[in-house]
């Protein structure tokens, strides 16, 4: 993924705002070590021009925090400079999300911001342990 992505490269989504290659590849890096050996993606639509993308995929994976399963349906914007992604943003229900990954929790509490919040603060606090760990190999 990571080579897939400009120096400059800015991810956003419902729960990382990414800045430069090394913030974007890290999280694709975490985020694909985290999911487990049943994680798996389709894409179900995706059309691009030189400048622009759109592209439709679902994520399949056990979360690793509560072992429980996700699908998630996302809705991804591009923008492309020089053939590599400057720009992407990722949307999906997060309610859904929350729902899958943390069960009757997730359910009650995953359309609020104070849980969008916490779980935001978790896996940025997670990906700033991942990138501190990985520059030291």
């Amino acid at each position: 993924m990571r080579a897939a992505y400009a120096e400059q490269a800015v991810f956003f989504d419902a729960l990382f705002t990414l800045e430069g290659i090394e913030e974007v590849g890290a999280m694709w890096q975490m985020l694909c070590q985290a999911a487990g050996p049943d994680f798996r993606v389709v894409c179900t639509r995706a059309e691009a021009d030189e400048h622009r993308g759109q592209a439709e995929w679902e994520a399949f994976y056990t979360f690793s925090q509560t072992g429980r399963k996700v699908h998630n349906r996302i809705q991804a914007n591009f923008e492309f400079e020089n053939g590599k992604i400057k720009f992407h943003e990722d949307t999906f229900r997060f309610w859904r999300w929350a729902t899958q990954a943390f069960g009757p929790l997730g359910w009650l509490l995953g359309g609020t911001s104070f849980f969008k919040n916490k779980v935001r603060e978790k896996v940025n606090a997670r990906l700033e342990k991942f990138i501190q760990q990985n520059q030291e190999k």
